[in-house]
């Protein structure tokens, strides 16, 4: 998610993610309610650029386009396993 989006925002956008991740993937029963972990990134450019990192290690993801922000991207949400997170250690935890 976006952290130069007001203060409350980043997280409302991630749950918005993780509802069209729960309505339209194909994994969204392998997820099973289990962990989240809310990583951000500085703005738009930069979320395209994660999500390109994705989609080159054939990442399914459910991005989240906010229709109050002109349908920006704002958030996108993937079921990652623990043996493949290591390409996300450079980002940071939501604050």
């Amino acid at each position: 998610m976006r952290k130069d989006l007001d203060c409350s925002s980043p997280a409302v956008q991630a749950g918005h993610s993780i509802a069209e991740f729960c309505l339209h993937s194909r994994f969204s029963h392998d997820w099973n309610n289990q962990t989240l972990v809310y990583l951000q990134v500085d703005n738009l450019k930069k979320l395209k650029n994660w999500l390109f990192k994705f989609e080159k290690r054939n990442i399914e993801t459910s991005i989240f386009y906010e229709p109050d922000l002109n349908d920006e991207m704002t958030a996108f949400c993937a079921l990652v396993n623990e043996e493949d997170s290591g390409f996300l250690s450079s980002l940071d935890l939501l604050e």
